[in-house]
């Protein structure tokens, strides 16, 4: 994060990051979505397009998990996310959601792979 003034305000990176930290589970354990199936996502997550997602297909999977990360709240990304799915996608999926949100989870859950060693494998 970036080391400010104290006189001076947030910056819009900080305060997206603050915003996506309020939403974050207390425990990726918290996480409790389905790892198969179809997932129909509800109206206040996404307003326009694709509503449903299968999981067995990696790039609908990816989409699903974008889609919730930057508009779910706290109660989508535990009803909608699965630990484990997430963990095993984060190397790619870190690369694909915005930066405010990618710091917010990396600060937060330390059981993330890194990216030297997601590169390494």
């Amino acid at each position: 994060m970036t080391v400010r003034s104290p006189s001076s305000p947030p910056s819009a990176f900080e305060l997206l990051c603050a915003q996506y930290a309020k939403r974050l589970p207390a425990r990726l354990d918290d996480l409790s979505g389905p790892a198969r199936g179809t997932v129909d996502l509800p109206l206040h997550v996404v307003w326009s397009g694709r509503r449903s997602y299968g999981l067995e297909q990696p790039r609908s999977r990816m989409s699903l998990y974008r889609t919730v990360l930057a508009e779910g709240q706290r109660q989508d990304l535990i009803d909608f996310l699965n630990r484990d799915l997430l963990i095993a996608q984060w190397p790619v999926l870190r690369t694909l959601i915005s930066r405010p949100t990618r710091d917010a989870w990396e600060a937060a859950f330390p059981e993330f792979p890194t990216v030297s060693a997601a590169t390494a494998a």
